[in-house]
């Protein structure tokens, strides 16, 4: 494993982490416990050293299973961890819709202390506000409680994950440039390289680290299929429309000369095209099973894009992937 510094602070990441959602609920696919505890436990064997949760995945149940799993090796591991969702809210959620979200005082500060619990620590590494909107950047209450936790010793630092989605851009400028955040966490890959590409300069202008989640597309730059797949109603990508995922196939073909017989494969080019950019502190692909983790953790060790490679692949992206020279036949794969 291979390890980057996260600016302005004193946190030392590997540059693949280890995003928990998939452990903790079944939006990703289902697995059994023992599953769960195997993929943490061998992540940490394998190098990686960063955990990224959120109180709202399984409602609390990724905090939880941190603890259970690697609490012996809480002074090991780096965790962030998110909020800003009311998982307290005793209101049935609907299916994968968003929660209701509250940044007062008095909530971050208890949804911290409910986190710290869970997590079965006395610090969090890394506190995340988790896919705030504009009008939650605007609190200076929000950042004047967060940097009282920092005072009492309950968060090292704090950043910003954007989401749920791509986009978000006016809200990844807010956080960097007037809240000096010290993270921000993005999605970027291949085939969904806005509005991240810009975030680039301004992070390096800033001195923020960015964490980049989801570097697989769906699962399309891995090679798992080459079809249009049917996902279980629970699995998130079942809200992918098959359109995006048709087109999204159409332009991994474009893309697999990344792939090399013997030395790095489509999935270890997929984590390469991110890490390439030195601003982006780790990449945090979805792990569901064991040869995903071997596969992915090596990545780091395979041989890096070249300069030739990264131009055509920024060629591809602003032509569309030349998607509209695709026979009709072709972009129904």
């Amino acid at each position: 494993m291979k390890f980057r510094q996260l600016p302005r602070t004193d946190l030392v990441l590997s540059e693949v982490g280890f995003g928990v959602w998939t452990v903790a609920t079944n939006w990703w696919g289902r697995l059994e416990d023992a599953e769960r505890a195997a993929l943490l436990e061998n992540a940490v064997e394998l190098g990686i050293n960063f955990f990224d949760t959120a109180d709202t995945y399984g409602d609390g149940f990724g905090e939880e299973i941190l603890a259970r799993v690697l609490g012996h090796k809480r002074n090991d591991i780096i965790i962030a961890t998110k909020f800003g969702y009311d998982i307290y809210d005793p209101t049935p959620r609907d299916g994968h819709r968003e929660r209701p979200q509250k940044f007062d005082r008095e909530f971050v500060k208890f949804a911290c202390e409910q986190s710290l619990r869970r997590l079965d620590t006395d610090y969090i590494d890394l506190y995340q506000i988790h896919n705030p909107r504009v009008d939650a950047l605007e609190r200076d209450e929000l950042f004047e409680t967060l940097e009282q936790l920092q005072f009492e010793g309950k968060i090292r630092h704090y950043g910003v994950a954007l989401g749920p989605d791509i986009g978000w851009f006016e809200e990844g400028e807010m956080s960097m440039r007037e809240r000096q955040v010290e993270s921000l966490q993005i999605i970027y890959s291949i085939l969904e390289m806005e509005p991240a590409i810009d975030f680039f300069p301004i992070a390096e202008e800033c001195e923020v680290g960015l964490l980049s989640r989801v570097p697989h597309a769906s699962n399309t730059l891995t090679g798992e299929f080459t079809e249009v797949p049917e996902f279980d109603p629970s699995d998130h990508r079942a809200f992918r429309r098959a359109e995006w995922m048709r087109e999204a196939l159409a332009k991994v073909e474009r893309v697999r000369f990344l792939a090399q017989e013997d030395s790095r494969t489509m999935a270890q080019s997929a984590l390469q095209f991110v890490l390439k950019k030195h601003q982006i502190v780790s990449v945090l692909p979805n792990f569901t099973k064991m040869e995903e983790l071997r596969e992915y953790t090596a990545a780091v060790d395979t041989p890096a894009l070249t300069d030739d490679e990264q131009a055509y692949l920024d060629e591809l992206w602003q032509n569309k992937f030349y998607l509209e020279d695709v026979e009709p036949a072709f972009r129904e794969i």
